[in-house]
C-alpha cells in the first residue's frame, strides 16, 4: 500500500503545471487537494515505524537509520508547507514544497534491491574518483598530442569565388588536401560545430577529445582532419584514442560498479540469512 502511495505520489507532482505569478490550471489545484491525504498515509507509516522501532534514544531506533531520517524530513516538511497553506500563517513556508522532490526516493526505502544498487555507488565513490582521475590524464594526453597535430588546421572551407557563400555540404568539411570544387576557393572558417570542434586550445582540445571518447560523432572528427591534413597518419591518433579511452578506461566504470555491487549484495545476503543459519546449527 506505501509502495502505492509513492507512486501515485509521483504521478501526480509530475502532472502538476506551474504558472507564473502562483497562478494554477483547475488540474492543478484539483491535485493540490491530494496533498493532505499523501501527507496522512506518510504520517500514518512514519507513526508505525516509531512505535515499532523506538524514536531515537537506542541503536536500531527510527532516526538511527538514514532513509527512515529521510523519510521523517520529508514527511515533516509536507506537514509544515500544508499547514502554511491551509492556515494562512504569517511565514512563508511555501518553500518547503521544493522537498517533495525527495518524495520518489521513499521508493528506496521499501525496495531492498534499490537500497543495495545505491549503496553499492556510494562504496564505489572513492575507486570512482580515482577512474576519473586516470580518465582525465588520459583526455589531457591526448589533448597535448591533438594541439601538436592540429591546431589551426581546421579552420579552413571552400567558399564560392563571387559571393563567398560556404560550399552547400550539410555540414561543412574544412579542405587542405580534400581540394575545392570548380568555382570554389579555400578561404578562413569559423570550424566545424560553429568553431567549438577544434585543437587550437588545450580547453577546446579536452572538449573534442571528450567527445571522441563518448563515440559520439567522433567519426565526423576524424573525417575532418581526414579532408584537412590526409587520411595517412590519421588513424595512428583516433584508433588508440578510441581503444584506450572508450573501451578501456570508460569501462573501468562498470567494472567498479559491477565489483561493488556483487560485494554490497554477498553483505546483505550475509545479514539476511546469517541468523537463519545460526538456528538451523542449534
Amino acid at each position: 500500500m506505501i509502495l502505492a502511495t509513492i507512486i501515485a505520489n509521483c504521478i501526480v507532482l509530475a502532472l502538476e503545471q506551474h504558472l507564473p505569478e502562483d497562478d494554477k490550471t483547475p488540474m492543478s489545484r484539483r491535485l493540490e487537494k491530494t496533498e493532505p491525504y499523501f501527507i496522512g498515509i506518510f504520517c500514518f507509516e512514519a507513526g508505525i515505524k516509531i512505535v515499532a522501532l523506538g524514536f531515537i534514544f537506542h541503536k536500531g531506533s527510527y532516526l538511527r537509520n538514514g532513509w527512515n531520517v529521510m523519510d521523517f524530513i520529508v514527511v515533516l516538511s509536507g506537514i509544515l508547507a500544508t499547514a502554511g497553506t491551509h492556515f494562512n500563517t504569517h511565514v512563508d513556508l511555501r518553500t518547503l514544497r521544493a522537498v517533495r522532490v525527495l518524495r520518489p526516493l521513499k521508493l528506496v526505502s521499501g525496495i531492498p534491491s534499490l537500497q543495495i544498487v545505491l549503496k553499492s555507488i556510494m562504496k564505489a565513490m572513492v575507486p570512482l574518483l580515482q577512474i576519473g582521475l586516470l580518465l582525465f590524464f588520459a583526455i589531457l594526453m591526448f589533448a597535448i598530442i591533438g594541439l601538436e597535430f592540429y591546431s589551426g588546421k581546421l579552420h579552413r572551407a571552400c567558399f564560392m569565388n563571387n559571393s563567398g557563400i560556404l560550399e552547400g555540404f550539410d555540414p561543412p568539411h574544412p579542405c587542405g588536401v580534400q581540394g575545392c570544387p570548380a568555382g570554389y576557393e579555400c578561404k578562413d572558417w569559423i570550424g566545424p560545430n560553429d568553431g567549438i570542434t577544434q585543437f587550437d586550445n588545450i580547453l577546446f582540445a579536452v572538449l573534442t577529445v571528450f567527445q571522441c571518447i563518448t563515440m559520439e560523432g567522433w567519426t565526423t572528427v576524424l573525417y575532418n582532419t581526414n579532408d584537412a591534413l590526409g587520411a595517412t597518419w590519421n588513424w595512428l591518433y583516433f584508433i588508440p584514442l578510441i581503444i584506450i579511452g572508450s573501451f578501456f578506461v570508460l569501462n573501468l566504470v562498470l567494472g567498479v560498479l559491477s565489483g561493488s555491487g556483487g560485494c554490497q549484495l554477498g553483505r546483505s545476503l550475509s545479514f539476511w540469512f546469517e541468523p537463519v543459519v545460526r538456528r538451523s546449527a542449534l
